[in-house]
């Protein structure tokens, strides 16, 4: 099969599976705005320096969509498959390539459609472009059938966690030395740094949950606008000692820093299938969510994991304390998702059943 993908190249998600897709011997390209290489995948990088709509100038939309079109001609794909609705996708429904799949990873139909008139009709029109359109969870499959989308070509599908590489024997005792926490429960979160993530309800948590355990640190790993702002929050709360930002963490040291925490906190306000909650799962940490359809599919309250309202500081900071408190339900928690994640999160099983996705559409056009 000879694949081409317009995606975020720099996408830790979309590397693994362009690199799977090669070594399973297709030929891969990506079409992509962001200048970058990927071992035994075919890079096609195109200078577009604004990507999302509604900033890229419609007036640009031709010249930009008629290079593209060209690409795919040179390359002569079997299949393309434009991945997040707002940029990519609308290209990809642009080019008039068929059979064309799409992917709505979550915010692309569950915020920017309801943001901006434009974004929802031309993310209309390239949902009716599509021949296949991938969800990565029902709540945004309900979402794209909302949009018009036609629900017999929708199929469920994600990322999924290398169960392998995401493992509790990455823990390492270096590493806790390094960042301070060596002698102390520590509590991380790897969400972006935007709003949309809500990392302000954790810095607000942490006074209340240092009452109750004074030892307990928080590493918070991620990058965003929200950075300085967050800095500043924890530095007014008093609370700077205890709470680590290190950053963007480079994607093949996010195993060690899961491992070597013992509570995972996610405070999204809206999410597609939370990769990171899966990395947490398979790395056997504890988590506490909040409650949204995304990680209620993954998570049961009390009993592999708490689930907290949105910006609820309050709850979130008794949550936390509690299971930094109780060792016996962070543990059970923990094997409990370790499982899970090993029966039904496994990367290479989802990436097989997108193959096979691929195949059967290919087969029937």
């Amino acid at each position: 099969m000879k694949m081409c993908l317009l995606s975020a190249a720099t996408s830790p998600h979309i590397k693994r599976q362009a690199v799977w897709f090669a070594r399973r011997g297709h030929e891969v390209h990506v079409i992509t705005f962001v200048d970058t290489k990927i071992k035994d995948v075919n890079i096609h990088y195109i200078n577009i320096k604004l990507k999302h709509l509604p900033l890229a100038p419609i007036s640009s939309l031709p010249l930009e969509i008629g290079r593209i079109k060209k690409i795919i001609k040179e390359i002569g794909p079997d299949i393309v498959n434009g991945q997040y609705l707002t940029n990519y996708g609308l290209y990809a429904a642009c080019s008039a390539f068929h059979p064309l799949v799409l992917t709505a990873w979550g915010s692309d139909v569950l915020i920017a459609p309801k943001q901006s008139l434009l974004i929802r009709l031309l993310t209309k029109y390239s949902l009716k472009k599509a021949n296949l359109i991938i969800c990565r969870s029902p709540t945004i499959k309900d979402e794209v059938i909302k949009l018009g989308a036609n629900p017999g070509k929708i199929k469920l599908s994600f990322p999924g966690v290398n169960t392998r590489e995401f493992n509790p024997a990455q823990r390492s005792e270096e590493l806790r030395q390094k960042l301070g926490i060596s002698d102390s429960p520590a509590v991380i979160s790897t969400r972006g740094l935007s709003p949309i993530y809500n990392v302000e309800t954790l810095i607000k948590a942490v006074p209340l949950v240092l009452k109750e355990v004074p030892p307990a640190k928080f590493v918070i790993a991620g990058e965003g606008k929200q950075r300085n702002y967050l800095e500043s929050l924890a530095q007014r709360l008093g609370v700077s000692d205890s709470v680590k930002f290190v950053g963007l963490i480079p994607h093949n040291e996010i195993p060690q820093y899961v491992a070597s925490s013992d509570v995972y906190v996610s405070t999204s306000l809206s999410d597609g299938v939370p990769n990171s909650l899966l990395e947490a799962m398979a790395s056997g940490l504890a988590p506490v969510l909040t409650d949204i359809a995304a990680n209620q599919l993954w998570i049961k309250d009390e009993e592999n994991g708490f689930l907290v309202g949105l910006k609820d500081y309050e709850m979130l900071a008794s949550r936390i304390t509690h299971l930094l408190k109780d060792n016996n339900t962070r543990s059970k928690f923990g094997e409990m998702n370790r499982r899970l994640a090993r029966e039904k999160a496994e990367h290479k099983i989802q990436m097989e059943a997108l193959e096979k996705m691929y195949q059967d559409l290919i087969r029937g056009w």
